[in-house]
């Protein structure tokens, strides 16, 4: 009998987590005449709604209104996966995966580690979002007995990356004054610490024919963020009036596409961020793996792809950093970043140094094709070892080990000589 495999996630949203879920259940895909594969979609923050009328769009919709059906009719699940924040696990069945981004900063809350418990295994994009979960303890203690344990979480983890996308890129029209121009693409909050990011690219490039692009969005992509957003950047940009350099805001739904028109753009040379951390970073690798230059601080998600293999002396092979590393502080995240129950006020993250970040700018616009030669070898190791096919496999393994690919070869075999017998 096909396993009943249930993912719950925001995948019908224009978000992080959106495409998280769209990873699992693209995985789960390649195998679905073995297993059946059931779908809840769930809301994620303030975030809009996919607009695309595509396949996967239908086949998403088909699973959901199955699973409504399914449901309806007293169903169960042999298997969940979750993909969401911890605070929203739930044990629905006999098999329970959680998937999630982890947290940003150095510590994740008591209700995490509690919410743990409910799964069998975690699943998360990179070794830093591993970090918080294998490194916070808390220490418990028996009023009565004075008795104290320590408060840990012990699910097993599992990193498993996002793949390269060969997505065709779209030919997009921009408008920009210069040739030269820098591009950052975050959500506008405490996190991604994009008003320094424009704020120090100002400052650097003033009097200079120098331009940003900026792709963001506060809550969703529709015209009140977009005059949320105007606002906040003309704000911003009042105390330069008489700057030379341009700042070019980019809102809306874009297709992926149109996105990666953005990395390939001919007057883009590189990307910029100065966040405070990362679960994976997914526009970073967008970005690289397009070959282009990342400027960004050496902390976070991003550290697993933004290096590579170089070698060194007798032939040694080590890692090596194929990005400009902005140099930065670990110290307690700003009291606006402070979300009870998910983003702990006594816990850290990383803060880019102003002067590093600002050097970094120059350092790639004056000496830009060393930057862009390093950048192309990256992509090449990238699109070597970020596979898809490799990816969706390991994925599988993790949620039903036996519907990986030998196990369903030799189920198709069996099948072939079952029909050979009836057919004698």
């Amino acid at each position: 009998m096909r396993k009943k495999i249930l993912v719950k996630g925001p995948a019908l949203t224009s978000s992080g987590y959106g495409e998280h879920a769209r990873l699992i259940l693209r995985a789960l895909r390649q195998h679905e005449k073995h297993i059946d594969i059931f779908f809840e979609n769930i809301n994620w923050g303030h975030t809009g709604f996919l607009i695309e009328d595509n396949e996967e769009r239908k086949w998403l919709d088909s699973l959901s209104v199955k699973t409504n059906q399914y449901r309806q009719a007293g169903g169960n699940f042999d298997i969940s996966v979750q993909v969401t924040i911890p605070p929203e696990w739930q044990k629905v069945a006999p098999v329970n995966i959680g998937v999630t981004a982890g947290i940003e900063s150095t510590k994740i809350a008591p209700q995490w580690i509690e919410k743990c418990r409910l799964v069998d295994t975690i699943l998360v994009p990179s070794q830093h979002a591993r970090y918080a979960f294998d490194n916070t303890t808390y220490i418990l203690k028996n009023k009565q007995t004075g008795h104290e344990i320590d408060f840990k979480n012990n699910t097993p983890i599992e990193v498993v990356p996002y793949p390269v996308k060969n997505t065709i890129s779209k030919d997009i029209s921009l408008n920009l004054d210069y040739e030269f121009n820098f591009l950052a693409v975050a959500q506008w909050g405490p996190r991604k610490n994009l008003e320094n990011t424009i704020r120090w690219f100002v400052e650097e490039f003033k009097s200079e024919e120098v331009g940003l692009v900026v792709k963001a969005s506060k809550r969703k992509n529709n015209l009140a963020d977009r005059m949320h957003c105007n606002s906040s950047l003309a704000q911003l940009l009042s105390s330069y009036p008489d700057r030379k350099c341009k700042i070019y805001l980019v809102h809306g739904n874009m297709a992926e596409e149109e996105i990666c028109g953005l990395y390939t753009h001919p007057q883009i040379k590189a990307m910029v961020s100065a966040t405070h951390g990362e679960g994976f970073g997914l526009p970073l690798f967008e970005a690289a793996y397009n070959g282009l230059p990342v400027i960004a601080p050496n902390w976070g998600g991003h550290i697993d792809f933004l290096y590579a293999p170089k070698k060194a002396k007798k032939d040694k092979v080590k890692n090596k950093a194929h990005f400009v590393k902005v140099d930065y502080d670990i110290a307690p995240i700003q009291p606006s970043a402070v979300w009870e129950g998910v983003l702990q006020a006594d816990s850290q993250w990383c803060f880019p140094k102003q002067h590093s970040f600002k050097s970094s700018l120059r350092e790639v616009y004056k000496n830009y094709g060393t930057y862009k030669s390093q950048a192309r070898k990256l992509s090449s190791h990238l699109r070597e070892k970020f596979v898809k096919e490799e990816i969706y496999k390991k994925i599988v393994d993790i949620i039903s080990p036996s519907e990986t690919p030998e196990m369903v070869d030799w189920m198709n075999w069996n099948e072939e000589q079952q029909e050979v017998r009836v057919i004698d």
